[in-house]
């Protein structure tokens, strides 16, 4: 059984922990808002985007001179997973929901047959992955240096993506990343970048197409400018996703901590306090039994 003094020490500790938990709870709600809004206003952009392209993809298909971001070289033997986590921890579940996403992708190519190789982008992906698949981290980069990250360093991203693409390195690029829902739901997402895959349009609910457009220049020149634009950007979307989702989850853990801490702060204060009952107890049954025997 622990001594006063020790219930006592381990008493302030906690206490110490607490304020910690406290405070990192208060910084990540207050982060939380401008990582959200950053979030949300990049949602309706990159969307449009995929729109746009998802219309433009749909008059080149079967066409021989589709662009190669388009409809991928032909081949679907090497696979590169971006797998885009945090750099810090103590955010709940955050990094490893999007680490295992990837790992069970990764395990399902290798039993295929396929050959699988990974670029982390983020510190915690790097960790997460580095025992199982280290020989296939072909690459990996980390923003610990940014403070808020923005449109160039998912560009610097996108830009070597498409590199190593063009360099025959991979057929197929899955990006892994979570999607901000709520304080409480954060949700793992895998996104193919090449070749471009884009949701099915809105525009008809009878399937086909509400309206017919002409392009002006022709719809090659605007997928070579756009198609390695939209990777950039939907590296920048799950970038800014990423960053609101590891707030929101850093939030809710740091909120569990502090409130575990406080449970455990009122058990060994009981524990204390009986302690010390029953050692003040003894030594009045000594003093009286001393009394006693004079």
């Amino acid at each position: 059984m622990p001594s006063l003094k020790d219930l006592k020490n381990r008493i302030a500790s906690v206490k110490a922990t607490q304020k910690i938990t406290k405070a990192m709870k208060m910084v990540a709600a207050a982060k939380l808002r401008r990582a959200q809004s950053a979030a949300e206003a990049a949602r309706p952009y990159s969307a449009k985007m995929a729109d746009v392209l998802s219309g433009l993809a749909k008059s080149m298909e079967g066409r021989e001179d589709a662009p190669v971001l388009l409809a991928g070289n032909g081949k679907d033997q090497v696979h590169l997973l971006i797998v885009a986590t945090a750099e810090r921890g103590l955010c709940g579940g955050f990094n490893s929901s999007i680490a295992r996403m990837a790992r069970e992708h990764a395990r399902k190519l290798l039993n295929q047959g396929k050959e699988v190789k990974i670029y982390t982008v983020g510190k915690k992906g790097y960790d997460a992955l580095k025992n199982e698949f280290g020989s296939k981290i072909v690459e990996r980069i980390d923003f610990r240096s940014v403070r808020n990250i923005g449109y160039g360093e998912a560009d610097v991203v996108g830009k070597r993506i498409i590199e190593m693409f063009h360099e025959g390195s991979f057929d197929v690029a899955t990006l892994f990343y979570s999607e901000f829902k709520s304080v409480i739901s954060q949700i793992p997402t895998a996104m193919q970048l090449i070749p471009a895959s884009f949701p099915a349009s809105n525009a008809g609910n009878d399937g086909s197409d509400a309206v017919a457009y002409e392009y002006e220049p022709s719809e090659e020149a605007i997928l070579g400018d756009l198609l390695p634009r939209n990777i950039s950007v939907q590296v920048f979307r799950a970038l800014l996703e990423n960053a609101a989702s590891e707030q929101g989850a850093r939030m809710s853990a740091m909120d569990n901590a502090t409130r575990n801490a406080g449970e455990m702060i009122d058990k060994l204060t009981l524990s204390y306090n009986r302690q010390r009952q029953a050692q003040i107890t003894k030594e009045l049954i000594e003093i009286i039994s001393g009394a006693e025997a004079l």
